[in-house]
């Protein structure tokens, strides 16, 4: 399987706190692959070092084969990967479709802007609330939005944190679909996610941090049955006590 994004012996610190401790990871061309762990586990802290909010102090992060390590966010982005994070940051006070229209603007003009826009709209099942201002939809919708501003620039990578964080289950539902109908198009996916029934319905692959490692890796399947992923969830398996990020 050829990498999309690689990480090598990823290492972060805060203070005395061994935040990511020397993570290898791969995601494959095309893979929707879930990251999932108890709170604390680094999830949000490693997701950051791929986006390139962090910089680690050792340790590579690779996108198609390129060491995207002490990159910016933007460049990554140029690059083809995109992100969704957990709290949405569209424009309230603006409509629907002039949020997706300002996502498009220096890509798009003219016809091709405006089919464009009714296309992400039906898409995120928005069309209906097109001429709604954003900050009134609810907060599934909100998080559409953002995914369709995050897939307006067709990226090859998509980031998801948390995508269906306090949604109803058949928004979640909704959003697999989504993810589902990406991936067909080409789109890896790497989601960091806690509901299991969403990580069962898209994830090819699942992979569990812990105390800033890599604790398993496998189907949904595998993970679920896997008694020391249990056992760490109920609190059970010995760790570190830690105060980081989820």
């Amino acid at each position: 399987m050829t990498a999309i994004l690689e990480t090598r012996g990823l290492d972060k610190h805060f203070g005395g706190l061994h935040v990511t401790n020397g993570i290898d990871f791969a995601l494959g061309e095309g893979e929707v692959h879930c990251l999932i762990g108890p709170n604390g586990a680094g999830k949000s802290t490693f997701f950051r070092l791929l986006i390139g909010e962090y910089r680690p102090e050792r340790g590579q992060v690779l996108y198609r084969g390129e060491d995207i390590t002490a990159l910016k966010p933007f460049e990554r982005v140029r690059r083809g990967l995109s992100v969704k994070f957990q709290v949405p940051g569209i424009f309230p006070g603006l409509t629907v479709a002039h949020n997706l229209e300002i996502a498009l603007q220096h890509h798009l003009e003219g016809a091709s802007l405006g089919a464009e826009i009714r296309r992400l709209l039906a898409f995120l099942n928005l069309a209906d609330a097109a001429g709604e201002r954003a900050g009134t939809l609810s907060h599934g919708q909100k998080q559409w939005l953002e995914i369709g501003m995050a897939i307006s620039l067709k990226p090859r990578l998509l980031l998801l944190d948390e995508p269906t964080a306090g949604m109803s289950p058949a928004e979640t539902f909704a959003t697999g679909e989504m993810v589902q109908s990406l991936n067909r198009d080409g789109v890896a996916i790497l989601a960091i996610e806690h509901d299991m029934a969403f990580v069962r319905q898209i994830a090819q692959r699942v992979t569990v941090l812990h105390v800033g490692r890599i604790f398993a890796q496998g189907t949904t399947d595998e993970i679920v049955a896997n008694e020391a992923v249990a056992a760490i969830y109920l609190g059970e398996a010995e760790a570190p006590r830690r105060t980081a990020d989820a």
